[in-house]
């Protein structure tokens, strides 16, 4: 496949599925079976695409792949695509998760054709975001996906949606501004918006601070870090299950994303003077976040607050600024990538049938459901951390990088895995075990043939990345360590620089 520009055609492809979407005429449910149709085709073709773009790929090289440039924009700008190790397994969970989003949206029957047009957008602007070396690029994926996903929350969602997608919205947006306000100044200062140039470029130390903070303004929010973490719940409970699975797995990731490619590699001055400001931040997040969970009487916002908690593992792998914390952040997103996602789909199974999201609504589904039970045990198991799933390798590497930076920091959020434990096991026992007393359940039936589809081959990935990791580390190796070397190097340079003066 060498000469063929694959990013751009893994970038675009869902476009393609949009347009003969868009030409699918009719309402009746011929038009819905092929409007169905066609969105999961070109989903499932993109994910095929994507797996090129891994097989090209060489794990050894730890700088930019499968590069494609181009003058944009009169040639003010560039179109510049690149991949490397970090950011190249995002592309594919991206693609991974989109077509059992199309499976999972069998209950959404009201204006089918602009909700799966929606999702096709969505996909496009998400991987955008992951393969531009262009900030001016990368600004317009990034900030042009809040409009399907607030669509897509505000038309299909709950009761309350109108509410919690103006919130996203405006939250995200918010931050986002601070964010190209600080874009403006770099090209301003280096006179280029190619991020492979900036990568290499010297801010000044007293302007790095600055950009950093509006930097974080954004992540921060799209991640969401406390205190800014209360758009998530809202926008969980009242999106739809696919909604919800897209949030998790992946626009929640956007965030630590931008942290690896921008915070931390072009302004390592202020990185290393705002890490204890980080780290605060991140061990806050997991233990009251954690506690949060363990009071809710909603699923969806249970699941949704052990997100927030396990994206404090995630800043606070990645500020540790040495190998193990930061290949750790990095699994552990992928790995809460299909877990969270997974944990919704398994909200939605039983909301389809029972229609509602109350804790107290169930119990002893084991007795009338046991292949749910068995798949919901295991991405429980994940989500708590438990050894033999994914969910264990992000944390305990996030962990083991966290205690060789700050002993303390590690011990406060060693805390957070009991509590996950509390929340999650809580969950399922209140759930699934018990006596099926509650005649509105007597009935209720196992997974479906589709729902089979949908939760098994995640509970596969779970499990094969819990035992055998080196897929997703190998991969990510030679960038983390090129990026940790660069970082250390830079901060010596800072402290020769220091002493010197003094």
């Amino acid at each position: 496949m060498a000469g063929w520009p694959l990013l751009t055609i893994v970038t675009f492809l869902p476009l393609v599925g949009v347009v003969f979407v868009a030409l699918i005429r009719g309402e009746d449910e011929v038009a819905a079976r092929n409007i169905r149709s066609v969105s999961l085709i070109t989903t499932v073709v993109t994910f095929l695409v994507s797996l090129l773009i891994l097989k090209e790929f060489n794990s050894a090289n730890p700088g930019f792949q499968l590069v494609e440039k181009s003058h944009w924009l009169g040639g003010l700008f560039s179109y510049h695509m690149g991949v490397d190790g970090i950011s190249v397994l995002f592309v594919i969970l991206t693609t991974f998760l989109m077509p059992f989003c199309i499976l999972a949206s069998q209950a959404v029957t009201s204006r089918l054709k602009e909700y799966m047009i929606a999702f096709l957008v969505l996909e496009t602007l998400m991987i955008g975001v992951f393969t531009s070396l262009d900030l001016i690029l990368f600004y317009v994926f990034f900030e042009a996906g809040l409009i399907p996903m607030f669509l897509i929350i505000g038309v299909w969602g709950g009761p309350r949606r109108v509410y919690a997608s103006f919130k996203f919205f405006l939250y995200t947006l918010l931050g986002s501004v601070l964010m190209l306000v600080a874009m403006l100044a770099m090209y301003w200062q280096a006179g280029t918006s190619d991020i492979t140039i900036l990568l290499d470029h010297h801010f000044p130390q007293a302007m790095q601070s600055w950009l950093w903070v509006a930097f974080f303004a954004s992540f921060a929010v799209k991640m969401p870090m406390w205190p800014v973490h209360t758009w998530l719940p809202d926008a969980h409970v009242e999106a739809p299950t696919a909604g919800s699975v897209i949030l998790a797995g992946i626009l929640l990731k956007m965030g630590g994303y931008g942290y690896l490619r921008f915070s931390v590699p072009m302004f390592p001055a202020a990185s290393d003077f705002f890490t204890p400001f980080v780290f605060t931040l991140s061990i806050v997040a997991i233990i009251y976040t954690s506690l949060v969970a363990l009071v809710q009487d909603d699923v969806k916002k249970l699941i949704a607050y052990s997100s927030v908690a396990h994206m404090g593992y995630v800043t606070m792998g990645i500020f540790t600024m040495n190998v193990q914390g930061i290949e750790g952040s990095i699994f552990q997103m992928i790995s809460h990538g299909f877990v969270s996602a997974a944990l919704f789909l398994c909200v939605g199974v039983i909301y389809d049938r029972m229609h509602t999201r109350e804790i107290a609504a169930y119990g002893g589904l084991v007795n009338r459901m046991p292949w749910y039970a068995v798949a919901f045990m295991i991405f429980t198991m994940a989500n708590v951390g438990l050894p033999g799933t994914s969910g264990f390798i992000g944390e305990f590497l996030t962990l083991i990088g966290t205690f060789r930076a700050n002993t303390w920091v590690a011990f406060f959020a060693t805390t957070g895995v009991i509590l996950s434990a509390c929340y999650g096991l809580w969950l399922y026992r209140k759930v699934i075990f018990g006596v099926l007393d509650k005649p509105s359940l007597a009935g209720i039936l196992d997974l479906s043939l589709r729902e089979r589809i949908v939760l098994y081959p995640l509970v596969a990935v779970t499990l094969f990345y819990g035992i055998y990791p080196k897929p997703i580390l190998g991969a990510t190796a030679a960038s983390v360590e090129a990026l940790v070397t660069k970082y250390q190097a830079a901060i010596d340079v800072l402290h020769h620089t220091a002493l010197a003066v003094n």
